[in-house]
């Protein structure tokens, strides 16, 4: 399909600013490289990410290293079971006017009014309180005292988990986790990864970083992102690939009947394009193919799926069985 000569500028401008941006994160966090091209996806997709990790994953470092590559605003937001929706999205203050002598409510912005936000160990905190931000995200705005105030683009959350320590947690219901856009587990560093973070962290280096790309080219990305043309069999796949994850369907295969409860639904389909259209322009592509569907359906998929009784019995984990149903 042909391409307009502005798109086509700016995918390769967007291919260049990918690596650059890599080249700074770079500076501070050693390997992770999957993780965070995951990350920039979800960013670009307007999705937003799930990372689930044990603790000195340098989750937060490279959450706050990502937002200083991007010039974007940033805040974090540690939840703990005391966590009011007032302490994310804000509160309404009694002002006085010293001139006047009037006293008027003032609304005083949260957290959640920046660029990036870090919803740190978002299990921590009751279904209330997480319901404050997964409306933000999924609105990208907050209502309060009957006002609606607009969140300033882009509006990227990312929320982290341990999946450790599970005592005194609330988890993310099955149609919140649906909220976000992917679902990213960060492993332990290789030996040679690690021997490279002692060195960095134990020494004066401290890296500087530049500002790669400004909050209104994130938005132009994004906009153009939703202009790579899918083919249409490339969509009927991605369709096709979350259908096979619902158990009542009529092609799913026998081993989703046996292993899953609920499958994925429509968002992930969604998504399944969404990113693969992401992935195919940082790499100077103009259009996906089945091979960046496929790179998608395991952090699209995973957090989608429910397994049952019989999976836990077998010890089947919902990444072996979309890993499974990829090599059918």
């Amino acid at each position: 399909m042909a391409k307009d000569f502005n798109d086509v500028d700016a995918v390769h401008k967007l291919t260049a600013d990918y690596k650059a941006i890599k080249q700074e994160i770079g500076k501070v966090i050693i390997g992770q490289e999957a993780v965070i091209d995951q990350l920039l996806i979800s960013l670009l997709s307007r999705g937003h990410c799930l990372l689930v990790g044990v603790p000195g994953l340098a989750k937060t470092l490279l959450i706050k290293t990502l937002a200083d590559a991007l010039d974007l605003s940033f805040s974090r937001i540690q939840f703990t079971p005391d966590l009011m929706p007032s302490d994310i999205s804000g509160t309404e203050i009694i002002e006085e006017n010293h001139s006047t002598g009037q006293k008027n409510f003032k609304f005083v912005k949260g957290p959640v009014f920046a660029n990036m936000v870090l919803a740190d160990e978002i299990n921590r905190t009751p279904p209330k309180t997480q319901a404050a931000l997964l409306e933000a995200m999924q609105e990208h705005h907050v209502t309060a005292a009957g006002q609606t105030y607009t969140l300033t683009e882009p509006f990227f959350v990312l929320a982290t988990q341990n999946p450790i320590e599970q005592e005194g947690t609330y988890p993310l219901p099955e149609a919140q986790l649906d909220r976000f856009m992917l679902n990213l587990w960060l492993d332990y560093p290789s030996f040679a990864e690690e021997v490279e973070i002692v060195k960095s962290t134990t020494s004066p280096y401290a890296p500087i970083l530049r500002h790669v790309i400004a909050a209104k080219d994130i938005v132009a990305y994004q906009d153009l992102v939703r202009r790579v043309p899918v083919s249409d069999s490339l969509v009927h796949f991605a369709v096709e690939l979350a259908a096979k994850t619902r158990p009542k369907h009529e092609r799913a295969p026998q081993f989703i009947k046996d292993w899953l409860t609920w499958g994925a639904g429509p968002r992930a389909s969604q998504y399944l394009i969404l990113g693969a259209k992401t992935r195919a322009v940082l790499s100077g592509r103009f259009t996906p193919d089945i091979d960046d569907v496929k790179a998608m359906a395991v952090p699209v998929l995973r957090h989608r799926i429910i397994p049952n009784f019989n999976a836990e019995a077998d010890g089947v984990t919902a990444l072996a069985i979309v890993e499974k149903l990829l090599a059918v």
